[in-house]
């Protein structure tokens, strides 16, 4: 089975959804001939030509747009956002148009429409090219919100966003296209090539769109992460010796809460830790959803570790990165309390 790096997931994915069908298009800014910023897209459009990959204005709002209307009538865009940071300019055309279309047309029309997006910090790119919007997505009834981890999971769930009748903001954490991240910056980088989870088939499969992973069985406490997060909670778990288990909930809407809440009436208790700010971040929803559903068996205060409420910096980017001291820390005193 190939190795592939995240980046090459990603491609992949499109070129064998492009293979399959002629619908499918790829469009964004330098995602042609430059083959995007990241390289997500390098060769799709030397193999299947201008007019199903191709280069747009540097015009967020025209570029999914466009793609709304292309999907309405059949065809299956999946653009591409430089930085999540520049999804601004779109956000009504995603929110009012593409996430009500098929709610506002009664089912006449469907929004097949994947908007691809790297996403958060860890590459010193400051406030504008460092942000987690996903909770601005998880609030909009109409959307699916994906954030994958790993090679397996980012070819085998973008397949199942391209293939989706209805739009999905498919996230990818920057931080993890070359290799996993697990938050130490001043140690050296592990290479995909290392890491199992970068065996990747090389034709058609898919990752169901709402089903988390277990990246860790454990009995004392649950983390529930994504993306980036997933490999700092392993470096926390492995550094403070605690048996947490460890989630990777994969995508956000819709949400496996089967397997969250069976893994916290285990437990008794719940970690909840991303990138994103922290007031009004996605893990308030987790840590509401987690206490309706497992009330009478929590043992301890479900915690949130996260990004500060701030602009994401630049010069002190290492103390606004939630790392695994910090995750640590929220482990222990979650054991004791």
């Amino acid at each position: 089975m190939a190795r592939m790096t995240m980046v090459e997931a990603i491609r992949d994915a499109m070129d064998v959804m492009m293979g399959r069908d002629e619908n499918v298009v790829v469009f964004g800014e330098d995602v042609g001939y430059f083959g995007g910023v990241f390289r997500c897209t390098q060769g799709l459009q030397q193999k299947y030509g201008k007019t199903r990959c191709f280069d747009t204005p540097i015009s967020e709002s025209g570029i999914v747009g466009t793609a709304i209307g292309m999907a309405a009538y059949g065809l299956r865009p999946c653009v591409e956002i430089q930085f999540a940071d520049y999804m601004y300019p779109a956000y009504d055309q995603i929110v009012s148009e593409a996430a009500r279309l098929r709610y506002r047309s009664n089912g006449q029309f469907t929004c097949p429409l994947v908007v691809r997006m790297p996403t958060g910090g860890g590459i010193f790119g400051g406030q504008t090219h460092s942000q987690s919007p996903e909770a601005l997505f998880t609030h909009v009834s109409g959307l699916k919100t994906v954030v994958p981890s790993n090679p397996y999971d980012a070819k085998g769930l973008l397949i199942s966003a391209i293939e989706d009748p209805d739009p999905v903001i498919f996230l990818e954490p920057k931080r993890l296209y070359n290799g996993p991240f697990d938050g130490h910056h001043d140690r050296p980088v592990t290479p995909w090539s290392k890491h199992k989870l970068s065996e990747v088939p090389a034709d058609y499969f898919s990752v169901p769109l709402g089903k988390a992973s277990i990246m860790r069985e454990g009995s004392a406490v649950t983390v529930l992460a994504y993306g980036t997060m997933v490999y700092v909670a392993q470096a926390a778990v492995a550094e403070t010796g605690i048996d947490a288990e460890i989630i990777d909930l994969r995508t956000l809407l819709p949400l496996d809460m089967d397997v969250i809440a069976a893994s916290v009436r285990k437990t008794g208790r719940c970690v909840v830790v991303h990138e994103a700010t922290l007031t009004s971040g996605f893990g308030s929803e987790l840590a509401a959803l987690v206490q309706e559903a497992c009330f009478f068996h929590l043992e301890a205060p479900i915690a949130r570790v996260t990004g500060w409420d701030t602009p994401y910096p630049h010069a002190q980017e290492w103390d606004y990165f939630p790392g695994p001291s910090r995750v640590g820390r929220a482990l222990v005193a979650t054991m004791e309390g």
